[in-house]
């Protein structure tokens, strides 16, 4: 009965009987003044159920995640800004695997970084839009930085030195 009364095309009419499933089976929640509860939108149907539907039928698109080039344009047009960060990121990959690490990554921080800024400047980045802009940004940049410090400090020969970090490493191995 429950997925009979959910179904989108279920009939929901008012015949003046209780509130509950009863023999019509239309579970329409009744008002305190007599009427049936209205949909939101003001179709005149009556709501079957305030419960939310058992399975969800579509979700909200991310802020910001709309196409990024043209509907007519080819698919990897459309998504340029996540091909993008991908491709650095399989390039710095590369590069790790060929023992440049450093480097490699690097570019893998500066590749998050850089889907940190696209996702900050541009309106629409295709499905570089995970979640909100701002969740995006903070998600991106902050594990782009942390990425490409700890590459610039990474051990021998760091070409970055913080003598805070240093004296931290000290403390706790001593």
């Amino acid at each position: 009965m429950r997925a009979e009364r959910d179904r989108p095309g279920a009939s929901g009419a008012s015949d003046g009987a209780g509130g509950g499933p009863g023999p019509s089976g239309d579970g329409a929640a009744k008002k305190p003044g007599g009427g049936a509860a209205k949909k939101p939108g003001g179709a005149g149907k009556p709501r079957t159920s305030r419960r939310f539907p058992q399975l969800t039928r579509d979700t909200a698109r991310p802020e910001g995640g709309g196409r990024a080039a043209p509907g007519g344009a080819p698919a990897p047009a459309r998504q340029w800004p996540l091909l993008a960060v991908l491709g650095l990121t399989g390039l710095g990959l590369l590069i790790v695997a060929l023992d440049g690490f450093r480097i490699g990554t690097m570019l893998i921080g500066i590749a998050l970084i850089g889907g940190a800024v696209l996702r900050w400047t541009l309106p629409s980045v295709g499905m570089l839009a995970v979640r909100s802009r701002f969740t995006d940004m903070f998600t991106y940049g902050g594990l782009g930085l942390a990425i490409l410090l700890l590459a610039l400090m990474a051990q021998p020969h760091a070409w970055l030195k913080i003598p805070f970090l240093d004296d931290v490493l000290h403390f706790t191995v001593n």
